[in-house]
Order: structure tokens, then sequence, then C-alpha cells
């Protein structure tokens, strides 16, 4: 192994550590990352720390007003379909 390889190796473990970080952060927030495709956990896994505290800050607040946002979306789902 050349010296680059070996820099290369450690920043692809560096970044599978930092996306499986991600994807715990979310889940420990209660986001279903377990019924996530491959492809949404990927993008999930590639979020930058500000792309995760903000969806993370918005997940929060939706939470906050759940029980309000949860009857519109049933009448809403009921009237449109």
């Amino acid at each position: 192994m050349t010296a680059d390889s070996d820099g290369q190796g450690a920043i692809e473990g560096a970044e599978e550590r930092d996306a499986g970080s991600v994807l715990r952060t979310l889940e420990q927030a209660g986001f279903p990352v377990r019924a996530f495709t491959g492809e949404q956990r990927a993008v999930f896994a590639g979020l930058t720390p500000q792309e995760l505290e903000l969806i993370l800050d918005l997940k929060a607040r939706l939470d906050a007003v759940e029980p309000e946002v949860q009857a519109h979306t049933v009448v809403a789902g009921a009237a449109l379909f």
C-alpha cells in the first residue's frame, strides 16, 4: 500500500463512521431510518452538520404541533383521496 491509499482508507472510514452517526442521530430523533430505502439512507447519511441540525429542528417543531397537523392531514387526505 502507498501512503496515499492509506490516507484515503482513513478518510473513507471516517466518512462511514460519520454517516452511521447521522443515521443513528436521526433514528434517535424518531425518524424511521430502518424503513428508508438504501437510496434514502444514502441521502440522509450525506447530510452536513448544518443540514442535520436543520432537519432535527424542523422535526421538533412539527412534533410540537403534531395533534393539530395530524387532524388537518386526516381531513385533507380524506377530502382529496
